[in-house]
């Protein structure tokens, strides 16, 4: 079975999403983790978009990424360009993929135009993961 690390900044958000959307698309054939180079916390409006979805990340929590050094993974896909550039080394035959997603925890205006990024950013993700899944399993 493979192993998928999905890194991000702070683990809040895209990582979150993308482990969502990566263990529904993989349906069980590959582990899925997601951390982050720091840990704020599962956001609470990236779990409000996913339930929209049909994706329970309710009980995701935050991890940093050094608590998964001895996992031997696969695949480790980066979700924005401080968690690239940052990325710690993985020993073995890693493959390492970037895809620099907007943050949505970062988006502004009212409580409509907020939730209306984390949309648009879900499904960004989703598109990814799908295809990922697709391509590499």
């Amino acid at each position: 079975m493979k192993n998928i690390l999905v890194l991000c900044t702070g683990n809040s958000c895209r990582s979150q999403i993308a482990e969502g959307y990566l263990r529904f698309f993989a349906e069980g054939k590959a582990n899925i983790y997601s951390a982050g180079i720091e840990t704020h916390g599962v956001n609470p409006k990236a779990i409000q978009v996913m339930t929209e979805d049909g994706i329970d990340i309710s009980k995701h929590t935050s991890n940093n990424v050094d608590e998964y050094i001895a996992i031997p993974f696969d695949y480790v896909i980066t979700v924005c360009d401080n968690a690239n550039e940052a990325c710690p080394f993985f020993p073995g035959n890693v493959k390492r993929f970037h895809q620099n997603f907007p943050d949505p925890a970062k988006a502004t205006g009212d409580a409509e135009q907020v939730m209306n990024e984390f949309r648009r950013v879900r499904d960004m993700i989703k598109n990814y993961a799908r295809d990922f899944i697709s391509r590499e399993l």
